[in-house]
C-alpha cells in the first residue's frame, strides 16, 4: 500500500492547447467541490438571515466574525479593505483540508503548486498595494528604524531575503503539515490492514487502529491550525503593505 499514491495527479479531461498541458485533473475537479461547497455553505447560511439563527447561520456568522477579528486585530480596521481576499483565503485552506480527510477524497494542499500559488498571490498584492499605497516609500519596510549606519547594509539585505522567502515558508509549512498527516494515516491504515489479515497478530490490530483514531482527532486540528495561521501571517504581510514604516 503505497502511502504516497494518493497524491498522484490523475488526468481526468486531456486538453493541451498549443502545446500547453491544461488538462481538468482530480486536482481540478477536488478544487471545483472545494469552491461549489463554500458557496453553497454561505448561501445557505445567509438565507434566512433569522434573530435566531440556525446552525448553518451560526456558522456561517462565526467564521465572518472570527476571520475578521483577524484581520482587525492584525492589521487594523485599515485592514478590513481586504476581508474578502483573507475570508476567501481561509475558507479555500479550511475547507480543502478538511473535503482531503474524507476517504477517496484528494487533498489539493498536499499539492505544494497550490500552496506555492497561494503564497505568492499574497506577496504578489503586498508589493503591488504597498507601492501603490507608498511609491517608493514603501522600501521603508526594508530599513528597520534604529539600526546603526554600519550594520544598515546587511540589516537591509537580510529583511530583502526576509521578505522574498515567505512564499516559501508560508506554502511549504501548509503543504509539509497536509503531506505528512495524510501520509501517517495512510501508514497507520495500512498496519490495521495488514495486521487482520496476519493470523493470530489480529490480536494487536486494535492498537494500530486506535492510533489511526487518534491521528487522525490530531489532523482535523492540523486541518483548522493550518487554515488560521494561513490567514493570520497573510494579514501579517498585508500589514506590511499598509504601514510599511512599522
Amino acid at each position: 500500500m503505497d502511502p504516497i499514491h494518493q497524491f498522484a495527479i490523475q488526468s481526468i479531461v486531456d486538453w493541451h492547447p498549443f502545446g500547453v498541458n491544461a488538462s481538468f485533473t482530480n486536482a481540478s475537479l477536488f478544487m471545483v467541490i472545494v469552491v461549489a461547497a463554500i458557496a453553497l455553505l454561505m448561501l445557505a447560511g445567509t438565507r434566512s438571515r433569522a434573530i435566531v439563527p440556525g446552525r448553518l447561520q451560526s456558522m456561517a456568522e462565526m467564521t465572518y466574525e472570527f476571520v475578521a477579528s483577524t484581520v482587525r486585530l492584525t492589521a487594523g480596521q485599515a485592514g478590513m479593505r481586504f476581508f474578502p481576499f483573507i475570508f476567501s483565503l481561509f475558507m479555500f485552506v479550511l475547507v480543502s483540508n478538511l473535503v482531503g480527510l474524507f476517504p477517496y477524497t484528494f487533498s489539493v494542499t498536499s499539492q505544494i503548486v497550490v500552496t506555492f500559488a497561494l503564497a505568492i498571490l499574497v506577496n504578489g498584492l503586498v508589493l503591488v498595494y504597498g507601492f501603490y499605497k507608498h511609491g517608493l516609500h514603501f522600501l521603508r519596510l526594508f530599513v528597520p528604524s534604529g539600526v546603526t549606519i554600519v550594520l544598515l547594509p546587511f540589516v537591509v539585505m537580510i529583511e530583502i531575503l526576509s521578505f522574498a522567502a515567505r512564499p516559501i515558508s508560508l506554502s511549504v509549512r501548509l503543504f509539509g503539515n497536509i503531506l505528512a498527516g495524510h501520509i501517517t494515516l495512510k501508514i497507520m491504515g495500512g498496519f490495521v490492514a495488514a495486521l487482520l489479515g496476519a493470523g493470530v497478530f489480529a490480536i494487536i490490530a486494535p492498537l494500530p487502529l486506535i492510533a489511526t483514531v487518534i491521528f487522525m482527532a490530531l489532523e482535523l486540528l492540523v486541518a483548522v491550525l493550518q487554515a488560521y495561521v494561513f490567514a493570520i501571517l497573510s494579514c501579517v504581510y498585508i500589514n506590511d503593505a499598509i504601514h510599511p514604516g512599522h
